[in-house]
């Protein structure tokens, strides 16, 4: 019996695959534009530097905390035909929740503050997803521009109530939060340090694991999660099978905002001593989980990977300025890996119609001819 070779789980190794080797060599011609003959000390540097040092690798897991939950918002949601853009604005919620859990309820005991702040911004983050969801299932707003408009009022939101409540003006930004509010370290800096020089890794990606393995379950493992596929595959068939699809719209979009706000509580809860600055600026956490969620195709496991991967290239292009490289040629770099990675759909589909292509031709070949005689 012949073997299939090109199985869907095949294509979407390969999709990924090919989107992030595309996405660095065309980082590697940027690099060799701009300055050709530290080109290859600068690219070995994004491809082996996050694996440079024990501290280096506890700073990739940190920064792939948050994005590891934006990207579950952003998969989750397109998992169940929405496309949430609004993880920004669903973040930087969620981490003013927190943060002001953190810094005015210094009298909560032990564990439960940081608990507290945590459940805080899963509340914030999901009612800030629920608006554009209640305007979608009630009004039939697009999700889309319901979700920008949200990021805005959401950053200038959080601009007025952080300058009202928690503003340290001697840092310009938020206050530090208790020492009780930060996430346990779990002996994560003692492992990943160099010497005196610890890294800010906690236990925020054990927890940002466990919720992707939660949402596979959810999605892929119960009814509650086949509603919401099923309703996203077709509204239409979905209400005529039973199923309330405003009501399953509602949930996505509170599930979806619920994960942003978390990675938001998770950045900012790490004991880095990182506040909410006041900028006009939208959270780039939020748009970076949506190259996440593509590279790793929607898939809440991929999207672990694929976390780690973008959070691998921004640790690696730190120290990019050794080679005489600006600071901005690394967010170019970066910004190109990325919107390749986006990619991985297309590349996805471009193996898939090989795939039927091939199980065409074959079928076609399979067959036997049979005439029958007058």
């Amino acid at each position: 019996m012949k073997r299939d070779l090109l199985t869907d789980s095949t294509v979407n190794v390969l999709s990924s695959i090919t989107a992030i080797l595309v996405g660095l060599l065309v980082g590697f011609v940027v690099l060799l534009l701009t300055n050709a003959s530290q080109a290859l000390g600068g690219f070995s540097l994004i491809v082996a530097g996050g694996f440079s040092s024990m501290r280096n690798i506890g700073q990739v897991l940190y920064f792939a905390t948050p994005v590891i939950m934006t990207g579950l918002s952003v998969g989750f949601s397109s998992r169940t035909g929405l496309f949430n853009i609004g993880a920004s604005g669903q973040f930087i919620i969620g981490a003013f929740a927190a943060v002001y859990i953190g810094v005015k309820c210094p009298f909560l005991p032990g564990h439960l503050h940081w608990i507290t702040a945590l459940l805080a911004a899963i509340i914030a983050g999901g009612i800030w997803g629920a608006i554009p969801g209640i305007f979608k299932a009630f009004f039939n707003v697009n999700e889309v521009i319901a979700c920008i408009m949200m990021n805005y009022i959401g950053m200038y939101l959080v601009n007025f109530l952080v300058g009202k409540t928690i503003f340290d003006s001697m840092r310009n930004q938020s206050m530090r939060v208790a020492d009780t509010a930060n996430l346990p370290k779990m002996g994560l800096d003692k492992i990943f340090r160099d010497g005196n020089n610890l890294s800010s890794v906690n236990s925020g990606i054990f927890l940002a694991i466990l919720f992707a393995v939660l949402i596979y379950i959810v999605l892929e493992k119960t009814s509650f999660g086949y509603e919401l596929k099923a309703c996203g595959f077709n509204r239409e068939a979905a209400h005529y099978a039973g199923i309330n699809e405003r009501r399953s719209i509602v949930y996505s979009m509170v599930i979806a905002g619920a994960m942003a706000g978390l990675g938001g509580a998770l950045l900012y809860l790490a004991g880095s001593g990182k506040g909410i600055t006041v900028v006009d600026v939208l959270a780039a956490e939020g748009f970076n989980g949506i190259p996440v969620a593509l590279l790793g195709l929607n898939n809440p496991l991929g999207i672990i990977f694929s976390g780690l991967f973008v959070a691998y290239l921004n640790v690696g292009g730190f120290n990019m300025q050794l080679y005489d490289f600006a600071p901005q040629i690394i967010e170019i770099i970066i910004a190109v890996i990325i919107y390749f990675s986006a990619f991985a759909l297309l590349i996805k589909g471009f193996f898939n119609s090989l795939k039927k292509i091939r199980d065409t031709s074959s079928g076609i070949k399979g067959k036997d001819i049979f005439v029958e005689k007058p």
